[in-house]
């Protein structure tokens, strides 16, 4: 087997195809060198986003179950009710079967909500819930949201952070590229979702993540 670098290994065992956006970005003279730097970084830097983004998921889920079982009961996963309001589009996401789904295997309420999918959360915040879930409830459960705001505004600024948080999820989960993304944008939504339940959590957040430190040593 011929000779190669260490380099030109790691960027075979990683593909040429793989790395190849790296390429494309860096600025260092020696591209291959500059890839690998950003590759490593940008798989240390996705690493470091999932504790705020595992925070902000917990606390949000556990919000709406609170919204959810004020109006439904405390066993709102099985209450034909709830699960009637669901959306169920024949294409997509089907948030009705996804509780079905979960509801039938699992025995407990606290079992139900980590099994949800982070889409399920952010599919109440639609403007099908805000008369019987967030007119009543939203100031309640999120008591630190801009009070000056209405209702539906407030939920469709809570869908819109949610969606933009599910996207950089999405992306960590399937080893994509995030690089080019405003990581610092990404951080501060989720800080500003947990701190619309509870600024005390949005500050222990912050002060345990290791997001910032990476975000601040970007190679070129």
């Amino acid at each position: 087997m011929p000779s190669i670098s260490t380099e030109e290994a790691i960027r075979n065992a990683l593909t040429p195809a793989r790395l190849g956006t790296f390429e494309s970005a860096t600025k260092v003279t020696t591209t291959l060198t500059g890839a690998l730097a950003l590759y490593a970084w940008n798989a240390q830097v996705a690493a470091a986003m999932l504790a705020p983004l595992h925070i902000c998921e917990v606390v949000i889920r556990n919000a709406v179950a609170d919204a959810i079982a004020s109006v439904y009961g405390a066993q709102w996963p099985w209450s034909s009710s709830f699960i009637r309001s669901l959306p169920n589009p024949p294409h997509g996401y089907q948030a009705r079967q996804d509780l079905l789904t979960v509801s039938a295997s699992k025995a407990s309420v606290g079992k139900v909500i980590p099994e949800l999918k982070f889409v399920f959360w952010q599919t109440l915040f639609t403007q099908r819930f805000d008369h019987r879930l967030w007119q009543p409830h939203l100031k309640t459960v999120l008591p630190y949201v801009d009070t000056a705001k209405s209702v539906p505004e407030l939920r469709r600024l809570i869908y819109t952070e949610l969606e933009q948080l599910r996207k950089l999820r999405n992306r960590i989960a399937h080893h994509e590229p995030i690089f080019q993304r405003n990581l610092i944008d990404d951080l501060q939504k989720a800080y500003e979702l947990i701190a619309f339940r509870c600024p005390v959590t949005a500050q222990w957040m912050d002060g345990n993540q290791q997001a910032k430190q990476f975000i601040a040593i970007k190679p070129n």
